[in-house]
Formats: structure tokens, sequence, C-alpha cells
């Protein structure tokens, strides 16, 4: 007998002592969360959801009203009462190519623009410019100023020397009784991305204005409708800036850490994008266009394809003036970028000092982006020029005259 069971109270049972049972409750929730983890990945990896993460709506569609006076068809001779009614017929749509057949308003283009991620089709009207002439925009580009490539069609002096910048090139009109009237050519770059505004650049802009494309997205349709109704077309590089790639130009951008056959090799790809341009521009770019080393190439390439380099004069640094003059191609640099503060006071004024270093220089070059407020100054101006004793002139004008002097 236990000394306990002598010590303890008549008519009273010694209480057992319980063995404390312990739960491990923080391994038992790193458990948990493990499971749940390994749960979502297996579904992520097995599961086919492409809109996984994006927020979906479900809309219920009603079926189609009955018209008043439209009866449901039953089988009577047959007498197995009413049969499936599908609502009433509906037209047959026309086909794309019925589409291209109706005719439309007289100068306007209607283009088909596809969406590179969905697929989906969307139909553009471009309204015909007042400066317009008879749409030519569906005239293809002449073979001899094309070479068929890996990479895709490139452009390329003809066999007879004849140069895509000055096959392409727009003509100029000089002022009646102004032989000498200082000349200033505008570029609106930044299209081709939206359709939308490149349409609105296209209709407001007279065909003097130079239009920059962007490779990225750009319809080959739109940039031969710019051509007809005389606009000149600059095809804008993507070159690296001093903090890529936390500001990435977009795919294939020339780099300055890769070899210069690689470097090539990405310029042919973003040259096959769409054809008719007179040159190219850089887009981004501070740290590219400050390496000799790297740009130099690419300025040798451009030379040898019959093409123009503008400098977006966005870098002070630049050294594509002197790698343009060692290699003999037509330059032209913006000396004045119209919308760095995109408020219609500021684009006034820039215009303002645009027209007044022409007046010094004889020349001058503006450059601004394809924003709404931009264009609508842009086209106002162009408007008043003339009778401001200013030229408007394409950028070939510029590029070319100042390589002859």
């Amino acid at each position: 007998m236990a000394a306990d069971d002598l010590s303890a109270p008549l008519g009273r049972r010694p209480q057992r002592r319980r063995t404390a049972i312990r739960i491990p409750v923080p391994q038992i929730i790193a458990g948990t969360l493990v499971l749940f983890l390994g749960v979502f990945v297996l579904w992520a990896a097995v599961g086919d959801n492409p809109f996984g993460g994006e927020p979906v709506a479900v809309v219920p569609i009603p079926p189609p009203p009955v018209a008043a006076n439209t009866s449901v068809p039953t089988d009577t001779a047959a007498g197995t009462g009413p049969r499936r009614y599908d609502g009433p017929k509906l037209q047959q749509q026309p086909t794309a190519e019925q589409k291209k057949k109706e005719p439309g308003a007289p100068g306007t283009t209607t283009i088909d623009i596809i969406n590179g991620m969905t697929g989906a089709h969307q139909e553009v009207t471009i309204p015909a410019p007042d400066h317009a002439v008879e749409p030519t925009a569906g005239a293809p580009i002449d073979q001899k100023f094309v070479e068929m490539t890996p990479q895709g069609a490139l452009p390329k002096i003809a066999v007879d020397g004849v140069r895509p910048a000055d096959a392409f090139a727009q003509p100029v009109s000089a002022i009646p009784g102004k032989p000498d009237a200082p000349r200033i050519a505008l570029i609106v770059a930044g299209l081709g991305v939206s359709a939308k505004s490149t349409v609105d650049a296209i209709a407001k802009l007279p065909g003097p204005v130079t239009l920059g494309f962007i490779p990225y997205g750009s319809d080959a349709a739109l940039v031969a409708h710019a051509r007809a109704a005389g606009h000149e077309i600059l095809l804008q590089v993507p070159m690296e800036p001093f903090d890529y790639p936390d500001n990435d130009p977009g795919p294939e951008t020339l780099l300055t850490s890769l070899a210069p056959q690689q470097n090539t090799e990405r310029l042919h790809w973003l040259m096959s994008r769409f054809q008719g341009y007179v040159g190219l521009m850089d887009m981004m770019g501070a740290r590219f266009t400050a390496s000799e080393q790297a740009f130099a190439p690419v300025l040798r390439e451009t030379a040898q394809r019959g093409l123009i380099f503008v400098d977006d004069g966005a870098n002070p640094r630049s050294v594509a003036g002197r790698i343009a003059g060692a290699n003999n191609l037509p330059f032209a640099r913006a000396d004045v970028v119209l919308d760095s503060v995109p408020t219609p006071a500021e684009i006034d004024r820039a215009l303002a000092r645009l027209e007044a270093t022409a007046r010094q220089r004889h020349v001058a070059v503006g450059i601004a982006s394809a924003l709404p407020v931009s264009i609508a100054h842009i086209a106002k101006w162009a408007k008043a020029a003339a009778s401001h004793g200013i030229l408007l002139v394409p950028i070939t004008d510029v590029a070319m005259k100042d390589k002859q002097s």
C-alpha cells in the first residue's frame, strides 16, 4: 500500500494523475500551410485556365425576342407538337471579300487590324485628309528596293544606284516669291501602335510633316496610307538607354553589350517590319548613341542600305553626327522637342522657338509625340507657316541638302 493511500481521508479515493497530451500547434499550422501550398502549385501546373488571375465577369444573354407576327411552327401532321424555334433567321454577314468589294466614302480607306494576342479583328476606316490625292495606299513597294533575307524584306539600293531615301522622298513646293524662305521639318513620332492616334495624325497633319513609326504593331496598310497622303516615314529603332533594363524600349533592342553582328541581326529584324521608309531614327538609346563602338556598325549598315538617319536630339552625348559624316550618311538632328511639356501653351512656345531657330540658321527640325494636343497644335501651326514666311519640308530635304552642302 502506498503512503498516499494511508494519509488519504476515509471515504475518498485518491485521484489518479492524468498524463498531459501536448499538441504541437506550430507544427500543425506549418504542415497545413505546406499542404495548401502544394495543392495550389499542383493546380497551377496541371490546370488549364488561360484566364487564371484575370477578372472574369459572367453576363447572362437572354434569348432574342420573338416578333409578334412570328408563329412557332408545329408538326400537326405527325402529331408531335411544336418543333424547336431558334429565333428569326439572321441575315448572312458579308465575307471579307464582299466587304472589300463594297465601295466606301470617296477617298477613305478601310483596313483590318488584327490583335496579335487575341486574334480579334478590328476594322478602322481612315478618312481622306484635305490634302489627299487619289488613294494609292495599296500600291506595292518597287521590288528593286527590297532584299529578301531570313529576317524578312529589307530596303536596299537599287541596281541603278537609286537609294530608297531618294525613291520614297516627297517633293517640296517652294513658297511663291520666297525661294530662300527658312525651312522647318517637323516629325511626329510614336505612331503605329495605336491605330486611332495614327489615323488621326494622317488625317490632320499636312503632307510635309514626317511621321515616325514604332516597329511593334505597325500595320503596313497604315504606313502605305501615310505615304499616299504625302508623308515621309521614319522607322524608329529601339536602342539601349542608360537605365536599361529597368527602362526597356522593347524586343530586339540594340545593346552596347552585344557584338556588332548581333546588333546588325536585330536591326535587320526591325527593318523588316514594314517598307517604304526614308530612314531610321533612334528611340530612347542614350547609352547606345553615346557608344561609338556599338553605334558605328549600325550607321554604316544604314548608309549601305541607302537610308538617312535622324537623331531625336535627346542625348547631347550622341556621336551620330560624327559617324554619319564619316560614312557619307545623310543626317539630321532635332533642334527642339515640341511637347516635352505637353500643354497647349508650352507647345506654342516651343513652336515659336523652332521658328526663331529656323530664321537664324535658315533650317530647323522639331520633333513631337503623337499626342492629341501635339497633333492639334502642330496642324494649326502648319496651316499658317507659309503666311509667316516659313517653308514646311519633309525630313529628307533637310538631311539631303545639309549633306550636299
